[in-house]
């Protein structure tokens, strides 16, 4: 299958066909936010952002800064080609719970040591998660966990029929 034509990044944005394979790991110094039933989980200037081809960003959160009594470790865990082994959590608030809503890797990949204590979330399972007091949109699929805002540019891989890009 191949891939649709590459959008044209404008000023000020990026085009996820312009990330690196294998990704990049990089400092973000914007203020990163997740609300969900108007508890805020996540206010943090410190996360990380993954940059791959073909992908939104993906933000880590230190642990440090997320409200982790709201979160629970389970047992399930994925094999990521660049960062290793990842294992998921759980997210309780109230009388909801919802299943795999975050994930983080204890032992990742000796290119990324970082990303130790660090969390990623899907934005699609949650209220509202915001880059810069933008609010996101989430990756289409239930695979990759980006965050799309208004200065990134596609076509993105994760939707139905995009797996043989």
């Amino acid at each position: 299958m191949q891939r649709p034509k590459k959008i044209i990044p404008k000023a000020g944005q990026e085009s996820v066909w312009d990330y690196p394979r294998p990704p990049r790991l990089e400092a973000v110094s914007k203020n990163i936010q997740i609300i969900h039933q108007g508890i805020e989980l996540v206010n943090t200037n410190k996360a990380l952002r993954m940059l791959e081809t073909s992908h939104p960003p993906v933000y880590y959160i230190p642990a440090s800064d997320i409200q982790m009594d709201y979160l629970e470790r389970t047992s399930k865990n994925t094999f990521c080609e660049f960062k290793g082994v990842a294992h998921y959590y759980h997210l309780k608030v109230a009388q909801e719970i919802i299943t795999e809503v975050a994930w983080g890797y204890d032992n990742p990949s000796k290119a990324y040591p970082s990303l130790v204590h660090h969390l990623a979330f899907y934005a699609s399972k949650l209220d509202a998660c915001y880059v810069a007091d933008e609010k996101v949109q989430s990756q289409e699929g239930d695979f990759y966990g980006g965050w799309i805002t208004s200065n990134i540019v596609g076509p993105f891989k994760g939707a139905s029929g995009t797996w043989g890009w």
